[in-house]
C-alpha cells in the first residue's frame, strides 16, 4: 500500500488517495503556506520513484521508515532555489510507486535527490551542513544534491549551491539513510569568477572511519576522482582548502557520489 496525502498547515486533508505499488493526486487548487504532501507506505525500508510536481525531476528515494512528510515549498525567499514553475497554479499532479529492481541496483549517481530539503524529512539522501550562508535557500545544503549543475553565477534559480559564508571548518555531509558501495565522486565548483573562489583540497571523511583527499582544480566541469571501493551510510566534504586568491567566495554547486545500492535489510 501507498498513500499521498495533501494537508494544510492545520493538518486536514486536502486531498488524498491510495494504491497498491503506484499512486497518484491531482490537486486543482493553488498551494498555500504550511501545505504540505505526506507519503505513508506499508514496506519500511523501501526504495521509490517519485515525482511530487511537474518542476521537480523524478528521483529514486529511500524511505527509511514507512513516512515521508514534504514541506510544499512556499514563500518568495524559500522558493528562489527552485524553478518558478515549482508549486505554482492551480493544477497539479504528484505520483510515487515502488522502484524497479533495475532502477535500485544500477549503477549511478546514489546522492542525488531533487525531492530533498533542509531539514531531514523521512527520504533519502539527505545533505546537511554545519553552515550555510546567512540561512538563505540559494545557498543550502540540499542545493548541492539537486541535480542542478549551473555555476557560472550565484544566487537563485539555476545557479542555487552550497555556500559557506567564509567558515573556515565548512562541511557538508550526504547521508544516504542505508549502506550503499561507492567507488566513485564528482564534484562540480561553482565558478562565478572572479566573484567566486575556488578549494584547492577537500577531504573525504567516510562513515567507515576511513578519509581520501582529493586535489580540486579552478574550472567549470565535473571534477572526476577514482576512489576505494568501500561500503558506507554517509560521507562528509571537509577540511576545505581555499585558493590564495582575492575573493572570499568558494562554493559547491553539486556533490555526486556513483556506486550501487546493496541490500538494505
Amino acid at each position: 500500500m501507498i498513500k499521498l496525502v495533501i494537508r494544510d498547515d492545520k493538518g486536514n486533508v486536502k486531498r488524498e488517495r491510495e494504491g497498491q505499488d503506484f499512486t497518484y493526486v491531482e490537486f486543482l487548487e493553488e498551494y498555500q503556506d504550511g501545505d504540505s504532501i505526506e507519503v505513508t507506505i506499508d514496506k519500511p525500508q523501501s526504495y521509490m520513484m517519485v515525482q511530487l510536481d511537474e518542476a521537480l525531476a523524478p528521483s529514486l528515494v529511500y524511505i527509511k521508515g514507512t513516512e515521508w512528510k514534504y514541506e510544499v515549498p512556499m514563500g518568495e525567499r524559500l522558493r528562489r532555489a527552485y524553478s518558478p514553475k515549482v508549486f505554482s497554479g492551480s493544477k497539479h499532479y504528484a505520483w510515487i510507486r515502488y522502484a524497479t529492481i533495475e532502477e535500485i541496483y544500477a549503477y549511478q549517481n546514489l546522492a542525488l535527490n531533487p525531492h530533498d530539503q533542509k531539514e531531514a524529512s523521512g527520504a533519502y539522501p539527505h545533505a546537511e551542513a554545519n553552515v550555510e550562508t546567512r540561512n538563505d535557500s540559494t545557498f543550502f545544503a540540499r542545493n548541492a544534491i539537486d541535480g542542478m549543475v549551473a555555476n557560472e553565477d550565484h544566487g537563485s534559480y539555476p545557479y542555487q549551491s552550497w555556500g559557506i559564508n567564509q567558515q573556515k571548518d565548512a562541511a557538508l555531509t550526504i547521508d544516504f539513510g542505508r549502506v550503499v558501495e561507492i567507488d566513485k565522486v564528482a564534484i562540480v565548483l561553482r565558478s562565478d569568477y572572479p566573484h567566486d573562489s575556488y578549494w584547492t583540497q577537500a577531504t573525504l571523511e567516510f562513515s567507515d572511519g576511513s578519509e581520501e583527499i582529493v586535489a580540486l582544480e579552478k574550472m567549470f566541469d565535473r571534477q572526476y576522482f577514482e576512489i576505494e571501493k568501500r561500503k558506507v551510510e554517509w560521507v562528509r566534504f571537509k577540511d576545505l582548502i581555499k585558493a590564495e586568491d582575492e575573493s572570499p567566495f568558494p562554493a559547491l554547486t553539486e556533490i555526486e557520489f556513483f556506486g550501487k545500492n546493496i541490500e538494505s535489510k
